[in-house]
């Protein structure tokens, strides 16, 4: 039973931690939270549906467009709701974000209505099982995605010229300027990104639940900051370790307790972490530069 509720946990965690990825790549660069970040991922889900049912694209196709579709839709929120704020205050910013967020969502609705919309499943229903845990093909692939996609981000941040340029452009903006750095572009970049990890995971969410919504981004949008919060906003290892650590969380509560606190618990880690380690698990604290 316990190994059971722990595969399932870590499953539900690696959607968290992609989520979670963006708030804490957007946060770490521009010291900004991206509530839209939800809308994003709802925006990934639809997309992957749509090519799926109505051009009859392979699911590596669908999953791959998606990304790159909520890649330009980030982008073009960064430039039209956030870059013209960049230097008013941080409430502006806050503002604009929740203001992006809401935009999305009536959007979506304008679009696609109310109603759930059924996500196709691209794969046979296959389960393997021992006497201690079963799991499923497409559990499996969900998983393996997902870990692919944090590794191969990973991978990017520290080995490579862009990488390198976004670490230094977190640690010191100004500084990094003037090294040669283009800010504004390393910006576009992070975005970018951290949208399409969004996507990723709406798309596989889409899979797994067999079912998308124009709403479907709120609760996991707000459970994927408190997974950046847990882990140490602005760290990419924290934000992983968060996501799957508020997955388990969540599917304990869920098994041991009662489904009515799925997002209690969510929230409760949250208001703990902040009372007690608010620069998160493995989060550095902030220093003030004098």
């Amino acid at each position: 039973m316990f190994v059971q509720q722990l595969i399932n946990g870590i499953i539900l965690g690696s959607t968290y931690a992609l989520i979670a990825l963006g708030y804490t790549m957007v946060y770490g660069i521009i010291e900004l939270i991206n509530f839209a970040h939800g809308e994003i991922y709802m925006f990934g889900a639809f997309t992957g549906m749509i090519l799926m049912t109505r051009f009859n694209l392979p699911f590596p196709a669908a999953l791959l467009l998606a990304m790159v579709t909520a890649a330009l839709m980030g982008v073009t929120v960064e430039y039209v709701a956030y870059r013209p704020l960049r230097r008013s205050p941080r409430l502006a910013a806050l503002i604009s974000a929740i203001g992006a967020s809401i935009f999305l969502q009536n959007l979506a609705l304008l679009l696609w209505g109310s109603r759930p919309q059924n996500f196709p499943s691209p794969f046979k229903i296959k389960v393997y099982q021992s006497s201690f845990f079963s799991i499923s093909q497409l559990e499996i692939i969900i998983l393996v995605i997902s870990f692919l996609l944090m590794v191969g981000l990973s991978f990017f941040i520290k080995n490579t010229r862009t990488g390198k340029a976004m670490r230094a452009t977190a640690q010191d903006r100004d500084t990094a300027s003037l090294m040669g750095i283009n800010i504004n572009r390393i910006i576009t970049i992070t975005f970018a990104i951290g949208s399409a990890l969004g996507a990723a995971a709406g798309v596989l969410v889409g899979i797994y639940f067999r079912t998308v919504n124009p709403m479907m981004g709120v609760m996991p949008g707000l459970k994927g900051f408190v997974a950046a919060v847990l882990g140490g906003i602005g760290s990419i290892p924290g934000a992983m370790l968060g996501g799957l650590l508020l997955g388990i969380a969540e599917v304990a509560g869920v098994a041991y307790i009662s489904s009515q606190y799925r997002d209690a618990i969510a929230f409760a880690i949250l208001i703990i972490v902040l009372l007690f380690k608010p620069s998160g698990l493995v989060g550095l604290p902030d220093q003030e530069k004098v």
